[in-house]
């Protein structure tokens, strides 16, 4: 009989797992458009990081600051979005995040910890330590998009 609970059990959580894990999209498209304006909102953190730390705007630490908290939350968002079925539409994502999963999300955990460490970095106010930890982060950029996108 105990034995008979435990599985009740942990069917009914596998299930509840399974029917929430993408309960935020009904059509594959809705995956797509939700990861690609994900990475659109990171573009503009790192646009406005990139160009205060190249001189082209002014520095401004608290600017800096949400930037960066902002990049390290938005870091997190776009990976549920890639799940078996949105690899058609209008995606300029490769076929190797699929067939390449593993690499993919290691490369999807690394840039979330980059994003992680460059939001502590922004809390100094140091412009040198906060560009070693945006190159970091813009380096992690760079590298998942030369493997997994078009």
């Amino acid at each position: 009989m105990k034995f008979k609970k435990i599985l009740t059990t942990v069917a009914l959580t596998m299930c509840a797992f399974s029917a929430s894990a993408n309960t935020a999209f009904k059509e594959p498209s809705d995956a797509i458009e939700y990861r690609q304006a994900a990475f659109s909102m990171i573009s503009v953190q790192i646009s406005d990081m990139g160009a205060m730390l190249k001189g082209k705007i002014p520095f401004d630490a608290e600017q800096f600051k949400k930037r960066a908290n902002n990049a390290a939350a938005l870091s997190k968002m776009p990976w549920e979005a890639f799940y078996k079925g949105t690899d058609k539409g209008e995606t300029s994502a490769l076929g190797a995040v699929w067939s390449e999963n593993d690499t993919f999300m290691k490369k999807a955990t690394a840039f979330q910890q980059y994003a992680d460490e460059l939001a502590v970095a922004a809390q100094s106010g140091d412009k040198a330590i906060i560009g070693k930890a945006f190159g970091a982060w813009a380096k992690g950029c760079k590298d998942c998009h030369k493997q997994f996108k078009d």
